[in-house]
């Protein structure tokens, strides 16, 4: 769940640091060959994830509904669990990565596994820090889970199609993520469903 102060400010921090020596060794992220953003829209409930700051007053019952828009673009809707038995929502957008030329945006992008997220205003749309990496590094083959990250591999999500993961699916992804130069010990699991 992202508010636009800490979006801007996670995403001008993961700009602005110089990764130390140990995380420029590690291979490029990869990400699946595509995703089918039709496919891909729907409910997905968040499975566990890498604690960040812009998800600290979620509980429990976090999910990502993705809505394919005329545009092109996907409306992005976080709801989770809040400790005092509220819910926190925050509505955003998803783009594919467009390509660059010398640092600017030339065109629609086309690498739909690399997609871009804001939570900011949309009329601050157009000023790239406001779009943070959101790649889909993993995918079942019948979209019943994913799991996205971004290139410096400091935020993680293993998502589902319900509130629930084979163990089968979860080893999986978990030696995945290993190959992927992850720290998996760095998961927390999320309670769903709850009686929040």
């Amino acid at each position: 769940m992202r508010s636009f102060p800490a979006l801007l400010l996670s995403v001008c921090l993961t700009s602005a640091t110089v990764l130390p020596a140990y995380a420029q060794s590690r291979p490029p992220l990869q990400t699946v060959p595509s995703v089918d953003l039709k496919q891909f829209q729907g409910r997905w409930y968040q499975i566990a994830y890498y604690p960040n700051t812009f998800q600290r007053q979620c509980v429990a019952n976090t999910t990502a509904d993705y809505r394919l828009l005329m545009t092109g673009q996907i409306e992005v809707i976080n709801t989770c669990s809040t400790a005092n038995r509220g819910k926190s929502q925050v509505i955003g957008a998803a783009r594919v990565k467009p390509p660059k030329f010398l640092g600017i945006p030339v065109a629609q992008g086309t690498d739909t596994a690399k997609l871009e997220v804001r939570f900011a205003p949309t009329f601050l749309a157009w000023i790239n820090a406001v779009w943070a990496p959101y790649w889909v590094i993993q995918l079942a083959d019948d979209y019943r889970y994913a799991v996205v990250g971004e290139p410096n591999r400091e935020f993680l999500w293993i998502l589902s199609r319900t509130p629930w993961l084979d163990p089968a699916d979860r080893a999986q992804i978990d030696a995945r993520l290993a190959e992927q130069s992850y720290d998996a010990g760095r998961l927390v699991d999320e309670p769903q469903p709850g009686p929040w």
